[in-house]
């Protein structure tokens, strides 16, 4: 592994420092630190650090109870580390830390600065925003409902529940057992005076008891909502002998009406109580936390057990776990669970220590409960350890069950796919579908473009653009031949993937063309179709009659979609290079200006009307005072080019006019160091060797 200095030096070059004039006090300079002079300065507190890349972006979010040996440690000579790691570190070029008053302080900020921030190296909860919570309103007569938004309001939340059905069923048991009010009233002692509302029928059917017209107390509903919580923490052992006491006493004062009342709640409260397994003979509040991890998944498993019964059980699926440390797997599960949850109990069985971390968990833990200690327990034998056992087989289970959801989904095939197949007559299904389109004016600025679909999705990271090279003029036919025959070539000298379906904008001889080249190629095996516009007529090679297909069929559309984006990316492509040529041509006519000047005016500016719109102090500032004012004065004198004027600066994503050109490279067909670029940008969907000879796109989402 590299020292720190040629770690400094592979993230990003630090400028010569000027000399320091001794009169200047030290706090007065602005100079950036180096990464060994933050490693050299860093302090022994508690806190958090992140690490950056060479652009700025945040790529790993970590906590520490002594920052300076936790950091310094991974840019020790010699240390094993796995290949995660050692990608972390080759990418690290800045380093930043937050100084904390305590390690239990730094392990929430660090899980908050995660879910902001997301960095590519932390582990992630995939889905940890779209569970679903059971919130008890703030508010006089509170109201109890399912929720995905957290508000901070004082409001009680219980969850996160990972199956939506057992919410509805929670909701339900609750309204069945409690006559909670389900209206969304602003109740408060003032309106309920004023008589601004009236009871609803759930008052008339007994689901209610009116407190919008004070026919209950608030301290009676209070009392109520806090039985309520109860039932959301599992603690019915004891809210049934409350309820038992309460029936024999309106039974004593003859008030038999509400004491059947209190009974029916009684009777469904242990109905619902005893669907609930009893695991353990102890009264003991606790979760049991395991997981299972294959490849670079994992899945996590909690089971609440309440008065020893197992009242839940929730997972959540986590990512970039792979050749990850057990401990900080299983830490990342506790951290990122409880600070998303309210419900802490007083034990939580591991299926391991958690070596110098535990003591921290625990600290944080008890702190967040606010009631007696909260330990956490490893069981070696018996029961406990049983469910400790039975709680990493559900989490297999669960992690089998995504595994193979994942297969089914690959296998699935669209049904616009499958309808092109039919319509078609296709043998396989075309998955994989490549479309080609050209575009220029007058035999101008010649290009070509490639979009590819999996699936009927945009695979934007395998888009491809083209100067044309051999062809002059305005020759639709011999361009598409000669792009056709460039990408195939490539194609099949790497060894990548052939497409299922080849797709040409134009008609019958543009089809054609590149059907003789795709036969010179030996690939008259692949499918390939032409879209005429003027009739939106399907052209098959070697078949006189042309096939319409009906407006609404949606393999049709789908066609649509591919055509309108391989040219909406081409023109895009197109406006981009006469927009430098008309502004090349521009600057050559101004004394004073050369080839490297031309290149930073539009690098700058983008386009003639962006160097029209500049301010004088604009151009003086990018070009310096003497050039910047004769640009200034040429073009103050000489309107912008009737062409140019008309023309969008840009299309954006969306085939719209943007401001400039940041969605569109114009990159250079042999330059290799297009293709590191490239390489970087496409993590995400398929990493991909940049294609050397064809012209490689960034294309933005749209």
């Amino acid at each position: 592994m590299s020292n720190p200095e040629e770690q400094t030096a592979h993230g990003a070059e630090e400028p010569a420092r000027p000399p320091v004039d001794p009169a200047i006090e030290p706090e007065e300079l602005s100079i950036p630190l180096t990464l060994q002079e933050k490693l050299d300065n860093l302090p022994t507190d508690p806190g958090v650090y992140q690490y950056r890349d060479r652009d700025g972006k945040v790529i790993y979010v970590g906590k520490a109870k002594n920052l300076r040996n936790r950091v310094r440690s991974y840019f020790q000579n010699g240390r094993l580390r796995d290949a995660k790691t050692t990608a972390l570190i080759r990418k690290i070029a800045d380093l930043e830390v937050i100084v904390t008053d305590s390690a239990v302080e730094a392990l929430i900020l660090e899980d908050t600065l995660i879910k902001k921030l997301r960095p590519r190296y932390n582990v992630m909860l995939r889905d940890d925003k779209t569970y679903p919570y059971i919130r008890v309103t703030n508010e006089p007569f509170p109201r109890v409902f399912a929720t995905r938004k957290i508000i901070r309001d004082g409001s009680r939340y219980f969850g996160p529940y990972t199956d939506v059905k057992f919410v509805r069923y929670m909701l339900k048991t609750l309204r069945s057992i409690f006559p909670i009010r389900s209206c969304d009233l602003n109740l408060t002692e003032e309106t309920i005076a004023a008589g601004r509302f009236k009871v609803c029928l759930d008052y008339h059917i007994g689901k209610c008891e009116g407190p919008c017209e004070g026919y209950v107390g608030r301290a009676h509903y209070e009392e109520m909502i806090r039985q309520v919580m109860q039932v959301l923490n599992g603690k019915t052992r004891g809210l049934e002998r409350t309820l038992e006491q309460e029936m024999g006493f309106l039974a004593e004062a003859m008030r038999f009406e509400e004491a059947a009342v209190m009974r029916n709640r009684l009777q469904k409260l242990r109905e619902y109580s005893g669907k609930q397994k009893i695991v353990t003979d102890d009264l003991v509040d606790r979760d049991v936390i395991a997981y299972a991890a294959e490849d670079d998944d994992a899945c996590a498993v909690i089971f609440r057990i309440r008065d020893g019964k197992l009242t839940g059980k929730q997972h959540h699926y986590l990512s970039g776990v792979l050749e990850m440390p057990r401990e900080e797997i299983l830490r990342n599960i506790i951290e990122r669970h409880y600070t998303a949850t309210d419900s802490i109990p007083e034990e939580i069985f591991l299926p391991f220590d958690l070596d110098d971390d535990q003591e921290i968990i625990e600290r944080f833990l008890t702190d967040k409960r606010g009631e007696g200690r909260v330990q956490v327990v490893v069981p070696k034998i018996g029961d406990k350890q049983k469910l400790v056992t039975m709680t990493q087989t559900n989490a297999k289970f669960l992690l089998d069950e995504l595994k193979l959801q994942r297969m089914k989904r690959s296998d699935m095939v669209p049904r616009p796919v499958q309808s092109l197949q039919r319509d078609l007559r296709l043998k396989n299904p075309p998955r994989r579908i490549e479309c080609f389109d050209n575009s220029n004016i007058h035999g101008t600025d010649p290009v070509s473009s490639m979009v590819c679909f999996v699936d009927g999705r945009p695979r934007r990271s395998e888009y491809r653009k083209y100067r044309v090279r051999t062809v002059v003029g305005a020759n639709d036919f011999a361009t598409m031949k000669e792009v056709v025959g460039r990408r195939y070539s490539r194609v099949m000298k790497e060894g990548t993937a052939l497409p299922d379906l080849i797709v040409i904008d134009g008609g019958k001889g543009q089809v054609a063309a590149a059907m003789e080249v795709i036969r010179e190629l030996g690939l008259e095996h692949i499918p390939l179709i032409g879209l005429a516009k003027r009739l939106e007529e399907i052209v098959i090679p070697d078949q006189r009659d042309t096939v319409l297909l009906p407006k609404s069929s949606s393999s049709l559309r789908l066609l649509q979609y591919i055509r309108d984006e391989a040219h909406r990316f081409a023109i895009t492509f197109h406006r981009s290079l006469r927009s430098r040529r008309l502004l090349q041509s521009e600057l050559t006519n101004i004394a004073g200006i050369g080839p490297k000047t031309v290149a930073k005016i539009f690098e700058t500016f983008g386009s003639v009307r962006g160097v029209q719109g500049a301010t004088l102090e604009q151009l003086q500032e990018q070009l310096g005072p003497k050039t910047g004012l004769n640009v200034y004065e040429y073009f103050k004198a000489k309107p912008v080019a009737e062409e140019e004027a008309a023309m969008p600066e840009s299309i954006d994503a969306a085939g719209q006019p943007a401001d400039d050109l940041d969605d569109v490279q114009l990159l250079d067909d042999d330059d290799p160091a297009d293709d590191q670029a490239l390489d970087e940008q496409a993590a995400d969907d398929d990493l991909l060797a940049g294609d050397g000879d064809d012209e490689s796109a960034d294309v933005s989402e749209f």
